[in-house]
């Protein structure tokens, strides 16, 4: 067999690049299978050195089955690799894996993919393949057994994938135009207002207490007496209460409403908002 056309063999085994095929060729005195392994290592290696560097770009990907629907995050340095094909094949594969391992985190990186390799053995391998930090982000799984769950993608890049993604959970049993219609609506609300948490009390106690010490430097030279101050400071902590929390907030497509009245005017029996997940690359 011709060098090239080895160089071409190990190429296809591997993913490799050619520069880097031929030096294991090289290395290996043309062996294909010691080839392999000398790139495996030196494609660990160079993952290693990878993910030192930021990777703010990525994809959102979301799968559902039957039981449960999941959106997870799969970060990489440059939108330029967000967009390369064998990146957003990766994304797809390990979205379908993440929903049947219901978003555990060990359970995704020890499962098999399609190749028979684990998902962090090929993660590492795409690493050295593009020569880009690749990292799997947050996740999250909702079971629409007794629910139902509701999807939505802004700017998609190509199917279920994008760069910002929404999952909504309805606890209803309604099957009506109107039911389907809200919550499409919902899950772009959620897209566009970014809640923190489903009610005021589902704000991380943290967040609150550092938009107090902010609201308090911004008023501490306002030379108002300090029972003027409290009340202006409870009053600004009140609003950030309601404007981050999802049956607070004004509702996007009618904005002198709330979600919570929305949700009331629908007249569904026991219609309720059991949780919901954004995911932004980005954020």
């Amino acid at each position: 067999m011709a060098d090239i056309e080895k160089i071409k063999k190990l190429r296809n085994l591997s993913g490799a690049g050619f520069k880097d095929c031929s030096s294991a060729l090289e290395e290996s005195g043309g062996d294909i299978d010691k080839s392999i392994e000398i790139l495996r290592i030196k494609g660990i290696s160079k993952a290693s050195k990878k993910m030192s560097r930021l990777a703010n770009e990525g994809v959102i990907v979301i799968s559902e089955d039957s039981q449960s629907s999941s959106i997870i995050e799969i970060n990489c340095e440059t939108d330029f690799v967000a967009k390369n094909d064998d990146f957003i094949n990766f994304a797809k594969d390990l979205s379908k894996i993440n929903n049947n391992v219901i978003s555990d985190r060990e359970q995704l990186l020890s499962s098999k993919m399609e190749n028979g390799k684990t998902v962090d053995e090929n993660l590492l391998v795409l690493i050295s393949k593009i020569g880009e930090k690749i990292t799997i982000g947050r996740a999250k799984t909702l079971k629409n057994t007794d629910c139902k769950v509701f999807k939505y993608h802004h700017t998609v890049i190509k199917d279920n994938v994008s760069k910002l993604g929404v999952l909504v959970s309805l606890n209803t049993n309604d099957e009506t135009g109107e039911l389907k219609n809200f919550g499409k609506q919902l899950s772009m609300h959620i897209a566009a207002s970014n809640p923190l948490a489903m009610d005021i009390n589902g704000i991380d106690k943290e967040i609150i207490k550092k938009e107090e010490e902010l609201i308090s430097e911004e008023l501490k030279n306002s030379g108002k007496p300090d029972e003027i101050l409290k009340k202006i400071s409870f009053g600004k902590v009140q609003k950030f209460k309601e404007e981050n929390s999802l049956l607070n907030q004004q509702w996007v497509m009618e904005p002198k409403k709330k979600v919570k009245d929305i949700l009331k005017e629908l007249k569904i029996n026991n219609l309720e908002i059991t949780e919901f997940s954004r995911i932004k690359i980005g954020e």
